[in-house]
């Protein structure tokens, strides 16, 4: 006998202007099991999901959860019917607390309400998913991988029996990540259903029973996750094969460019989240930081960046002090910055692409008045050489894929012939064409003299692009290593608050 799947999506088509986000796709889940949704940025997979929890309404096809044709006219609609996601842009209101942010998804909350208790609702599920977070913070004081932890936190509470996690460990540890998935496997097995987005291939591999493939709006296929391969994957994905062949000429300390002296530096919350920061950063020269998000990395990238005024200690950039220098002094300077949350802090969405790449540039312009005849003949120019896709320069940037959005800020930084890139998390969120041509961007820029400071939470990114990385824990540097004579479980170490001094005396 044949079981009705959980869900099943018919030939479902979503059009925006310009563009066919989702072309006739289908697409079903069955009942305990985790099914991984792949594809290139832009391929359509946010879209098909946000169809299916009632963001948007389909132009054509149907949609069964457990054998009924349901019409989503609201997401609400799909929260009753148990589907519940968390985006990769996250819905969730800045000035409020983490309790505030989950009173907002909780059915039927009463006029009078009981705060201490959701508060500790949140803590008992924080403890039990490895989800640390404070109730009483706001979101603002929040780093990104926190805040994400928040729309996790908020789907497990509101018990529902579809769940679709959009690159839902992007930002959590391996540790973290393993105890997300025991919990998966925990739901599945009583019956509900789980639906992946994610770009990590061995994560999927490893944690899902089928994957669908989608590109450029269509579906490609569904295979068995146990007789599939990371190559074919990717092939069905881009339609071509991806090397993963990085190589990195050696580099060799020259001349140093940016320099930190026992630099310290308070986090948004007021309390000093950077501790004494020592570090020179060379001419050519890619300088990893790995640690666990929150950590000090933030700190760090704004301090550099000149977005964060240092509470002690001196910056300086080719041996001249520039500590009290701000962002647009240190944009002058020819240090780029190409921030975490790419859609508030690195472009303004509202805005076209015309109108964010003018952004860095604006003031150079003679008069006071800006050319925006030369300004769309250097974006036409940066669209083309950086292979960023969108439907129109027109529209507002919030409309393009996440890679793409990583494209046009990369392009509008680099651009600007920096002598210093400071990149945050900057393959976060990427398929796998699109992080294979950051990468190679970052590497070539290395390779032309320029500095690269670069912070991911990826290890194998860090340990394969790097030539030096320095490992953060509680804001401090627990040791600096070189990625050829490591080991991961030596940077994990660190990371959990071991110093390397230590490590070698044990």
């Amino acid at each position: 006998m044949v079981k009705t799947p959980m869900v099943e999506m018919r030939k479902i088509s979503k059009e925006f202007p310009g563009i066919l986000a989702n072309d006739q796709v289908s697409f079903d889940v069955n009942a305990g099991e985790i099914h991984a949704l792949l594809g290139e940025n832009g391929a359509g997979k946010s879209t098909l999901m946000s169809v299916l929890t009632g963001l948007y309404r389909p132009d054509g096809g149907k949609i069964y959860i457990e054998g009924n044709k349901t019409d989503f006219s609201s997401p609400k609609d799909a929260v009753n019917y148990g589907i519940g996601m968390v985006h990769q842009h996250f819905k969730l209101v800045q000035p409020f607390t983490v309790a505030e942010n989950v009173m907002l998804s909780i059915k039927d909350l009463k006029q009078i309400y009981n705060l201490k208790e959701i508060e500790q609702q949140i803590i008992k599920q924080s403890e039990a998913f490895g989800l640390t977070i404070d109730p009483k913070a706001k979101l603002w004081q929040l780093s990104v991988g926190e805040q994400q932890r928040v729309e996790i936190i908020k789907l497990l509470l509101l018990g529902a029996k579809i769940l679709i996690l959009d690159e839902p460990t992007a930002v959590l540890t391996p540790q973290e990540a393993n105890a997300l998935f025991e919990t998966l496997l925990k739901m599945i097995k009583s019956g509900k259903s789980v639906i992946l987005i994610s770009h990590k291939m061995n994560e999927v591999l490893e944690n899902t029973d089928r994957i669908t493939v989608l590109r450029d709006g269509k579906s490609i296929g569904t295979v068995d996750s146990k007789k599939t391969t990371e190559k074919e994957l990717a092939k069905m994905m881009v339609g071509r094969n991806i090397s993963d062949l990085l190589e990195k000429k050696p580099f060799q300390k020259k001349e140093v460019i940016f320099s930190l002296n026992k630099v310290s530096a308070l986090g948004n919350s007021g309390l000093l989240k950077l501790k004494s920061i020592s570090i020179d950063i060379y001419r050519g020269e890619i300088l990893g930081v790995a640690g666990v998000d929150g950590n000090g990395q933030k700190e760090l990238a704004e301090s550099v960046a000149g977005l964060r005024s240092v509470k002690e200690g001196s910056l300086s950039f080719y041996g001249k002090d520039c500590t009290k220098c701000g962002r647009k002094k240190r944009i002058d300077l020819g240090i780029s910055y190409v921030p975490e949350d790419r859609m508030t802090t690195g472009l303004a969405p509202d805005l076209n692409a015309y109108e964010n790449i003018a952004l860095n540039s604006y003031r150079k312009y003679p008069g006071g008045f800006i050319q925006w005849d030369k300004v769309r003949k250097d974006t036409d120019r940066l669209i083309q050489k950086f292979d960023v896709r969108l439907a129109s320069t027109s529209n507002p940037v919030k409309m393009m894929s996440g890679g793409n959005i990583q494209k046009l800020l990369l392009a509008r930084e680099i651009d600007s012939d920096p002598k210093l890139i400071v990149a945050v998390y900057p393959m976060r969120g990427l398929d796998i064409g699109a992080t294979d041509y950051v990468k190679r961007l970052l590497i070539e820029q290395s390779e032309k003299g320029k500095a690269v400071l670069l912070i991911s939470e990826d290890l194998e990114d860090l340990l394969s692009m790097t030539d030096r990385i320095i490992v953060m824990h509680g804001g401090e540097i627990m040791g600096v290593v070189n990625p050829s004579e490591t080991t991961r479980e030596e940077i994990g170490l660190m990371m959990a608050g071991k110093r390397k001094v230590d490590l070698h005396e044990a």
